[in-house]
């Protein structure tokens, strides 16, 4: 029997989305632009870097001390983050109602314990980071923390 884990990282072999991936991706953005999800899972929209058009999809926002972060699962080469970044940090958040953000990247020294808490809300990106878990120390975080870029959310543009 093919675990959860490898059926995750076959829907995202390459880091990129399979076929049946984008749809469920498809799927929890519209569910979370709806507003109707727990207040940490929202839609990311932002202008596609290659087709001018806006790019949805679903993230899990991983609250610090009243900030909020997202975190890319996939590593620095995930689509959305090369959109946002070639819209120089300009996204939106849709949770029932659209808003502007602005994206700012967090150094690599102080995303650790933001990987940690991601990881710990978000059990869908579990096995995307392996060898990282919830129980991992701190320092397995802080080692790995250049591999997956870290954001925390401003409001307006």
């Amino acid at each position: 029997m093919v675990s959860f884990a490898r059926f995750k990282q076959w829907m995202y072999r390459g880091n990129r989305p399979h076929r049946l991936a984008r749809i469920a991706n498809r799927l929890y953005a519209w569910v979370g632009s709806l507003g109707i999800t727990p207040n940490y899972m929202e839609t990311l929209e932002v202008i596609g870097r290659k087709s001018g058009k806006i790019v949805s999809f679903p993230v899990v926002i991983t609250v610090i001390d009243g900030e909020r972060y997202l975190v890319s699962m996939l590593g620095t080469q995930a689509q959305w983050v090369l959109n946002v970044q070639a819209a120089h940090c300009k996204a939106y958040l849709r949770s029932g109602r659209r808003h502007e953000v602005h994206l700012e990247d967090v150094p690599v020294a102080q995303r650790a314990s933001i990987l940690l808490a991601y990881i710990k809300r978000a059990p869908g990106a579990r096995p995307h980071m392996l060898p990282l878990t919830p129980q991992s120390p701190l320092a397995d975080f802080e080692r790995s923390a250049a591999e997956y870029p870290v954001f925390r959310i401003v409001n307006g543009g």
